[in-house]
């Protein structure tokens, strides 16, 4: 049988890097990988809370959390800065409150938050840009084939050499649940030498959660 795992892991330090960089013993190992979630948990939820266009599509590729002796460093990727706070001319204040609003999710004073944000040059690169699209396509009731062969074209304008998309659950309201994938290009999994982008995310329908996941072939070295 097939062994999964997630091809972001098998490739790091090929192509792939960490999301998260700090240093800690093993005893608050765990206490840091919590704090990491809950960074990013209060980051999606105050962005789609406060975000400028009244639709679900958050727009943030990653998050990057680099941590120091007394300083957090948090990098958000995203693809339009402009579309992603109310106001635009103001953003600096709309920073100071996402800090303000990270730090109470924290529950610590004691850290330094340093917040940037980046703005991505091809977004629809980028595997959670198109996890979203998918996940607002299928919450508007768009067939799920028309939102995936969109996701697909969206991606094959970015000049990507590959792509797969893949639905589980109760697609279209069936009784049974089963999975359905589409994919152009190549996308080779066990090359490790291959850039693969990779990202799994769920959306909740009015039939129940289904996943979605999407692999996107970047680039070969």
């Amino acid at each position: 049988m097939g062994q999964k795992i997630n091809p972001l892991g098998l490739r790091l330090g090929e192509n792939q890097k960490h999301h998260s960089l700090w240093f800690a013993q093993s005893k608050s190992y765990s206490l840091g990988l919590q704090e990491d979630e809950k960074i990013r948990n209060c980051i999606k939820k105050y962005v789609q809370k406060n975000r400028k266009i009244s639709s679900v599509f958050v727009g943030i590729a990653h998050i990057e959390i680099q941590k120091e002796t007394d300083l957090i460093k948090i990098i958000i990727h995203v693809g339009n800065p402009k579309k992603l706070f109310k106001v635009k001319e103001n953003r600096t204040q709309e920073i100071k409150e996402l800090r303000i609003n990270v730090q109470k999710g924290l529950n610590s004073v004691n850290w330094k938050l340093n917040i940037a944000i980046r703005k991505v040059t091809k977004p629809y690169r980028q595997p959670n840009f198109l996890a979203e699209y998918i996940a607002l396509q299928l919450k508007n009731r768009v067939p799920f084939r028309k939102a995936m062969k969109k996701a697909i074209e969206l991606s094959k304008q970015a000049n990507t050499k590959g792509i797969r998309v893949q639905l589980a659950g109760r697609i279209g309201g069936k009784e049974i649940a089963r999975v359905e994938w589409i994919r152009e290009g190549r996308v080779p999994l066990q090359t490790i030498r291959a850039k693969i982008d990779h990202c799994s995310s769920t959306v909740r329908t009015i039939y129940g959660i289904l996943g979605i996941k999407i692999w996107i072939f970047v680039d070969e070295q």
